[in-house]
This record gives C-alpha cells, sequence and structure tokens, in this order.
C-alpha cells in the first residue's frame, strides 16, 4: 500500500519509539529521510543512523538519543508542509522554533538544511518539519 507522508511516517516513528524508550527504530529508507536523520544527528536530536541495504528500498536504522535519567532528546516534532498544504517561505520569512531553542528544516534549492543555515544563505524554501 502506498504512503502518502513518509516524512510524518518517519518522524512519528521517532516519536513513539521514544516515548516507548527504544534503543532504535527502522524506517523505509529514501534519500529525503536519510537527509532528515543527518540534520537530526548534526543538531544532537539522535545518536547516529545507519542505512542498511536490503533488496527493496533500505532500512534507515536510527539509534535514539537520551539524558542520563531516560529522558527523551526531543521534546516534540511537527510536520509543518503537508501534503494537503505545503508551506514555502521566503528567507526573510524562515520561522524561530521556540525562539531558537528548537530547529526547523527545509527543503531548499540547495538542499535540505535547518532554518539557521537557511537564514546564513539566505535562501527559502519548503519548511518541512519542526523539532524541538
Amino acid at each position: 500500500m502506498a504512503m502518502t507522508d513518509p516524512i510524518a511516517d518517519f518522524l512519528n516513528r521517532i516519536k513513539n519509539g521514544q516515548r516507548a524508550r527504544f534503543d532504535k527504530v527502522d524506517i523505509p529508507a529514501s534519500r529525503l529521510k536519510t537527509e532528515l536523520a543527518r540534520i537530526l544527528k548534526e543538531e544532537g536530536y539522535i545518536k547516529h543512523y545507519k542505512l542498511i541495504k536490503d533488496n527493496k528500498q533500505g532500512v534507515l536504522r536510527v539509534h535514539l538519543r537520551y539524558s542520563t535519567d531516560r529522558e527523551a532528546a526531543v521534546t516534540g516534532m511537527e510536520r509543518i508542509s503537508k501534503p494537503s498544504r505545503r508551506v514555502y517561505v521566503g528567507h526573510d520569512e524562515i520561522p524561530k522554533v521556540l525562539n531558537g531553542l528548537g530547529i526547523a528544516i527545509l527543503s531548499t534549492s540547495k538542499g535540505i538544511m535547518t532554518d539557521r543555515d537557511a537564514r546564513a544563505n539566505r535562501v527559502g524554501g519548503e519548511v518541512l518539519c519542526s523539532v524541538w
């Protein structure tokens, strides 16, 4: 069965995995999901990720990060631009998540990047999601 919103599925699997206190979650892989995992790792929201090849599309194994008292590193995730309603912004309209404590992930003409990188490069695009 075809999935309508693979990015929302990616975010929900991470969110549900952290609520259940799993060490890792497996997600069907794609280049976009791999880039999202790269950004989450760079920003410190996950430990690391690994792309596992198989005869199909592959599996993205994401290792979740917790504090010493098993509190999740990700407090919340929200899908902004959806298949039913796309949200595009210019470089001067990029939203700040919790006054800079969280990140917004954008799909730009220069690739997938955080809101800080997009402001620094003065490039706008589609706001995919926000993480805090």
